[in-house]
């Protein structure tokens, strides 16, 4: 669009809609067109930058990192995607959601360098965005930026950004049509995020070997779990330790951090790792890491809402993820009945999900997402209904998350549990209206 002929929007809303008009593909994997509006923008970020990519774990991570940094007395700025109900989601300045107004006058800026009447560059609607926050960010100047990738790494717009810290949390099969067919293709889009000289901290315990051949060829300086930092733990504390050769740093008796599940341990352990290995510029106390670890919050992962009956949200959608929220949705203890609100892009592994959490599940509730990628809710159905083996399982269908929540509180009993994953859009449905709990029809909620 040539800016001459029509007026800029004026809203974040406007600037959102504009950006998904410009260019033909929603996922065009590149850097060229993006760093090339960024240079015409001077676009720099003047603080120490951690870059976080991997397939499951990233949003804890980055929450974990933030937590920790922001108790240090530091000024964070956060980019994670996708957002659950709200844009401004998107960007985090010392624990906030960043105001619309900072984010317009960033849009404006990337269309500016953008739609050169002599030179007009397309961007994809994440490109733009991740041009306009990062633009946000050199703005404020925090003391410390923190930038989750949105798919894979190397190719991924956030990966402009040479970060002094990369972090690369479990990988495993998801995006496989942008990013390879197995881990060892996955994992080497991921490893893009590694500089030479420059701390990596591979948090995943088994790593693919193209991650740990990557860093060895660019010669960055690789931490792997189990070998350059460990961390174990009892039913009531756990510890954190890194070799001699890293230093020898040793926390011991921390509480479990706040974020729920059997897998935060090892996000947890990673950002330790990575906490060290910056600390000669960026200085954290033993207090503000049990302080932080103790108060991170992450709205959608593994969620569990007070009342009856018990609401659990997650985010998770792939098979790895759905795996982790079983061995939790078990760790809950006995429900008599659990029913199911799911929504699912129509490019999923679906099969393998739906396996692992149909013993779980007693009642589903499929329900329609708002975007083209998604599938429907009758097309998950007959999905499901091909690998349905349990004749006591009901199942519905419904036009948005909100009403299949709603369908589920109706039918369960206070003793009951209900939850909703499958996508980010299944779980911001349901929170359109904040916290769903007071829609609850049985028992106290």
């Amino acid at each position: 669009m040539n800016q001459d002929l029509a007026p800029l929007p004026t809203t974040l809303q406007g600037w959102l809609a504009h950006c998904e008009r410009l260019h033909p593909k929603t996922i065009d994997m590149g850097l060229e067109r993006v760093r090339r509006v960024a240079h015409r923008m001077g676009l720099k970020l003047d603080c120490p930058v951690y870059t976080v990519a991997g397939t499951n774990g990233k949003g804890s991570t980055c929450a974990m990192l933030e937590s920790i940094l922001r108790h240090s007395g530091y000024r964070t700025a956060l980019y994670s995607s996708p957002h659950l109900v709200h844009f401004e989601e998107r960007l985090r300045l010392d624990g906030e959601p960043v105001n619309a107004s900072e984010l317009i006058a960033s849009f404006a800026a990337v269309e500016r360098a953008r739609a050169r009447n002599d030179d007009e560059i397309s961007l994809t609607y994440f490109e733009f965005s991740t041009l306009a926050i990062l633009d946000v960010i050199a703005r404020c100047k925090p003391d410390v930026a923190i930038l989750e990738v949105g798919m894979g790494g190397r190719l991924d717009a956030v990966n402009i950004v040479d970060a002094d810290c990369a972090i690369i949390t479990s990988i495993d099969l998801d995006h496989m049509e942008f990013l390879g067919p197995d881990r060892e293709a996955i994992g080497f889009e991921k490893a893009g995020v590694m500089r030479t000289g420059r701390p990596v901290i591979v948090s995943d315990p088994v790593p693919p070997q193209s991650v740990i051949e990557r860093a060895r060829e660019i010669d960055a300086d690789l931490w792997r779990s189990g070998i350059d930092f460990h961390f174990s733990g009892d039913a009531q504390q756990w510890g954190w330790a890194c070799s001699a050769a890293r230093g020898g740093r040793r926390y011991s008796g921390m509480a479990y951090p706040a974020l729920r599940g059997a897998n935060q341990l090892i996000n947890a352990a990673g950002v330790l790792a990575a906490l060290t290995a910056l600390r000669e510029r960026l200085p954290i106390s033993a207090q503000a890491i049990r302080v932080g670890l103790a108060q991170v919050a992450l709205t959608g992962r593994f969620q569990i809402l007070p009342g009856q009956p018990a609401l659990v949200l997650d985010v998770s959608h792939n098979p790895h993820s759905v795996a982790a929220m079983a061995v939790n949705l078990d760790a809950m203890g006995f429900f008599p009945v659990t029913h199911a609100v799911f929504g699912a892009m129509a490019d999923k592994d679906l099969a393998p999900m739906l396996e692992r959490v149909m013993p779980l599940m007693d009642r589903w509730y499929f329900t329609d997402l708002p975007t083209p990628r998604a599938d429907s809710a009758a097309g998950l159905q007959r999905r499901w209904q091909a690998l349905n083996r349990r004749s006591d399982v009901q199942s519905s269908v419904h036009p948005d998350p909100a009403s299949a929540l709603e369908a589920a509180l109706a039918a369960a009993d206070p003793a009951d549990r209900i939850v909703v994953f499958g996508s980010f859009y299944t779980v911001g449905g349901v929170l359109q209206h904040g916290l769903p709990r007071t829609k609850a029809r049985h028992g106290t909620g």
